[in-house]
């Protein structure tokens, strides 16, 4: 499963209906992504830039954009940023590929055949 984290806001309008009703926000966003096919890992509120966020898997991408159009489409968030994590594993083995593509990169601007080591040359 692939693993993301949402950053969310929200609307003046869903804070009054929260403060009149208070519930437990996790549980409904434990409720939507079980009902896709994930699992939650975590749910926080935040001070500042975000009201809060929350941490989840899904089994694909679809299922991660369908969790956020679903949640946006109340009109009761004014923001949400969703971004998919990558393990520390996942971090080496990329690296790793990059070093292995490298001589295939040509960067904007350079002529073909350019080689990062030509920099070194002076």
């Amino acid at each position: 499963m692939l693993r993301y984290v949402s950053f969310f806001s929200y609307t003046g309008e869903a804070w009054e209906r929260m403060i009149k009703r208070p519930g437990n926000r996790a549980h409904a966003a434990r409720a939507l992504i079980e009902e896709i096919g994930g699992e939650m890992e975590a749910f926080y509120w935040m001070l500042g830039g975000w009201d809060g966020l929350v941490i989840y898997q899904v089994p694909d991408v679809a299922s991660a954009a369908a969790l956020s159009g679903r949640v946006t489409s109340s009109g009761l968030l004014k923001g949400v940023s969703t971004h998919q994590l990558i393990s520390s594993d996942e971090g080496h083995s990329a690296l790793q590929m990059a070093k292995a593509a490298g001589d295939a990169y040509q960067p904007p601007g350079t002529q073909r055949g350019w080689r990062s080591d030509y920099e070194t040359l002076g």
